[in-house]
């Protein structure tokens, strides 16, 4: 019995592909471990220093700030000092909490306070009311800040948010600790589950697809009948 090109590579990817299962098994057993192990899956420390603190909201600005929270990130962004310290630990602490709170995909994580993932939406939603704050003390011309201030300030007042608490709501942050996402009770919330699942579906089914191509023959073209006739 004979093996084509083809067939010894699929061969050999099938075997490195073995080879490689037990590394792949211990890479996800550890990200398991780390994900629904308590002391790591709620609030770990990031750097060097005690952070900057940051001012928690209600349930309610909660809520409000996250209506308004592009057009804060925008201002943000056209700021023409981006070397204040603070205005820099800031910003970066908003985009890393908003990846480890899944970039605010999952449904309801802003307005359900049973939300796994409620508490990390307060903490990257904290930072960015501190933010719009701390860029209106900048030097420079603020005219715009105020004026969302004023926005947000007149939102708040007219859905009395400062009367709509949860849990959270006098929780301090800080920009040395990140909020993940409390994994053990995603399998008790049906939003956060299904969004969790078609993540993980979407993931292996693209693993498997990647696979499966690697192990597929490449077709081996037919010789031409006339060719060999005029040969």
């Amino acid at each position: 019995m004979t093996f084509s090109a083809v067939d010894r590579h699929s061969h050999f990817t099938l075997a490195w592909l073995m080879g490689k299962l037990p590394l792949i098994c211990c890479c996800c057993a550890l990200w398991l471990c780390l994900a629904f192990n308590p002391a790591w899956a709620h609030r770990s420390s990031i750097g060097s220093g005690a952070g900057l603190p940051i001012p928690s909201l209600t349930h309610g600005q909660m809520a409000v700030i996250a209506d308004n929270r592009a057009d804060i990130l925008a201002l943000a962004d056209r700021q023409p000092f981006p070397e204040d310290e603070v205005f820099y630990r800031l910003r970066n602490f908003i985009s890393l909490q908003y990846l480890y709170c899944g970039w605010g995909m999952v449904p309801n994580s802003v307005t359900d306070e049973a939300s796994p993932f409620n508490e990390c939406s307060h903490a990257y939603l904290s930072a960015t009311q501190a933010l719009l704050l701390h860029m209106w003390e900048m030097k420079g011309d603020q005219s715009q800040v105020q004026a969302l201030i004023k926005k947000i300030e007149l939102q708040m007042l007219l859905h009395n948010a400062s009367l709509v608490l949860c849990r959270f709501s006098d929780e301090p942050f800080n920009t040395a600790d990140v909020i993940s996402p409390r994994w053990l009770e995603i399998p008790f919330h049906l939003p956060s589950l299904l969004v969790s699942l078609s993540l993980g579906i979407a993931v292996f089914s693209s693993i498997g697809v990647f696979i499966r191509f690697l192990l597929t023959p490449a077709p081996i073209p037919a010789k031409d009948p006339q060719a060999c006739i005029d040969l």
